[in-house]
């Protein structure tokens, strides 16, 4: 593990790990030298008739982060003056974060890295007897799923109340899809997201459940 010394203190980032709902923070007493996050989307591979291999491009995969930590035991000159002589506070902090599932809002000061994530695990070692101790903390990034409750009633009422021209179709929300997304593919007009969520009795646009049934009437009927 590589990490900054005190001397380069004015170039160096904070990597900070926020409690929103205790509205606490902890702060990384020495700094990583470096650290990695990926962005990308799932992408799969269908074979087709005649074709061969296709590349199909799916929805957005969520980071998986890890980062190496250094709790000190004793006052370095390359450590935080807040930092402390108690290396095993900053364990027993990630630990409980895992086990009560909390979410955290993840920083790293002076970069765009703002995200909300779990601690999936963190492994921990001492090394060279002076006490201190080297940890490798892995993180997910997470993502919120809302149950949203809607009227079958006002839907029903809806559908048997008024003549379509065009028979509505119906689609399944699957993982990660959102109203705007769908309107886009469905319709070509993103913007119609909130009108095709009061056609559904869904109170907020953006909060969808996988697995519910959306009805997807004629772009005049909405």
């Amino acid at each position: 593990m590589l990490f900054y010394t005190r001397k380069e203190e004015g170039i160096l980032r904070k990597f900070i790990f926020k409690d929103t709902v205790k509205n606490k923070e902890l702060v990384l007493p020495v700094t990583p030298a470096s650290f990695e996050i990926s962005h990308g989307i799932r992408v799969e591979t269908i074979n087709i008739h005649t074709l061969g291999d296709v590349n199909i491009a799916g929805y957005g995969t969520l980071a998986s982060i890890k980062v190496d930590c250094l709790f000190p035991a004793q006052s370095y000159s390359f450590a935080l003056s807040s930092a402390g002589t108690d290396p095993y506070k900053y364990v027993k902090a990630f630990q409980k974060w895992s086990d009560n599932r909390t979410v955290l809002r993840f920083v790293v000061s002076e970069t765009p890295v703002n995200i909300p994530v779990l601690v999936e695990t963190v492994t921990y070692s001492e090394k060279d007897g002076t006490g201190d101790v080297y940890a490798t903390v892995s993180l997910r990034q997470y993502r919120e799923m809302t149950a949203v409750q809607t009227s079958d009633t006002g839907s029903s009422t809806r559908s048997t109340t008024e003549t379509a021209t065009v028979t509505p179709e119906t689609y399944k929300i699957e993982p990660g899809d959102t109203l705007w997304v769908i309107c886009r593919k469905k319709y070509g007009d993103a913007t119609l997201h909130a009108k095709l969520a009061a056609y559904n009795s869904i109170q907020n646009p953006n909060l969808i459940r996988v697995g519910y049934i959306l009805t997807i009437p004629d772009v005049s009927q909405l």
